[in-house]
């Protein structure tokens, strides 16, 4: 840290308030002092004083005014994703220690990919829930690279995800629900109802994609290089469920996902797995955990998501 940032740093900690924090990002959000202090029960007046002790504390301008209120200087841009950052830290504290005064298991703080989510945990938190009511589980969405950071940086108990190709130093991956890639439709499609496919009988449907840079996506490209003629998309890319599920209703759309990405629409009709042959497999999705401790509540959660404790 150059000597300047650590002036800043040590001024910070020694006057700065988490309220400035606040006013800071309400203004910037709203681009009006007094929308501001409304939104967080606080008079103009208080909004402009902290404002300016802010900017006195930083040595720096954050807000420019103009006719129909202010907006972010640059250097407020930059202070901007720190700010959310540290907000969404005091409010995590704030439901961990109520979790802890109010519950006497504790608190769990789980980090999770989009796809955990719907293939593994939709299933097992209800049922942790009715089995373990004292501990309360603190879930988040974060994907990839977010989720090593989150590790990184203290903030996640234990992670459920996909086994990723890189194992943190001091975790382990804990493999709990095994996953392949599906052709998907809706329930009544016309190829619903055949018993077996392969990918000349689907050359010629309408594709709805999954992002670029997904696994789905890439899998999917390599398996349709060599088809005959280029197949038709759809002019919406999405790994939205929700979106997915209602295209599909409108068109004879296909989609080629991980299975217990939309285990949820599988489990409730909605969509339908074609039956396409040969299958194709994917990393398990499981839990990665601290291999030492201190073991808190999380621990109760790996011992409930363990395949070999019976549940």
């Amino acid at each position: 840290m150059s000597h300047d940032a650590s002036v800043l740093f040590n001024r910070l900690l020694a006057r700065g308030k988490f309220r400035h924090v606040q006013i800071l990002l309400k203004v910037a959000e709203l681009g009006s002092l007094q929308r501001a202090a409304d939104s967080i029960g606080m008079t103009q007046s208080s909004v402009t004083q902290g404002l300016a002790y802010l900017e006195r504390l930083l040595e720096v301008q954050l807000f420019e005014r103009h006719a129909r209120g202010v907006r972010p200087t640059q250097a407020c841009e930059d202070l901007l994703p720190v700010a959310r950052r540290m907000l969404i830290g005091v409010a995590d504290g704030a439901e961990v220690v109520a979790a802890r005064r109010q519950r006497i298991g504790g608190a769990i703080r789980l980090v999770a990919s989009v796809g955990a989510m719907n293939g593994l945990l939709l299933d097992v938190l209800p049922r942790f829930a009715q089995r373990h009511p004292d501990i309360t589980v603190h879930l988040s969405e974060a994907e990839g690279d977010d989720q090593l950071l989150a590790i990184a940086r203290g903030e996640a108990d234990l992670v459920a995800c996909r086994r990723p190709p890189v194992i943190p130093e001091g975790w382990h991956f804990m493999p709990v629900r095994e996953d392949r890639f599906a052709v998907l439709a809706r329930a009544d499609h016309p190829l619903a109802r055949k018993r077996s496919l392969g990918w000349p009988q689907l050359v010629d449907e309408t594709w709805l994609l999954a992002p670029a840079g997904s696994a789905a996506r890439e899998r999917f490209d390599e398996l349709t290089a060599n088809l005959p003629h280029p197949i038709r998309t759809y002019p919406v890319v999405t790994r939205s469920t929700a979106m997915l599920w209602w295209l599909s209703q409108q068109e004879n759309l296909l989609s080629f996902l991980p299975l217990n990405f939309v285990r949820p629409l599988l489990d409730a009709g909605l969509l339908r797995e074609l039956k396409l042959r040969p299958l194709y497999m994917l990393e398990p999705l499981g839990l990665m955990c601290p291999i030492a401790g201190p073991f808190g509540a999380w621990r109760q959660l790996v011992d409930f998501m363990n395949p070999e404790v019976p549940h």
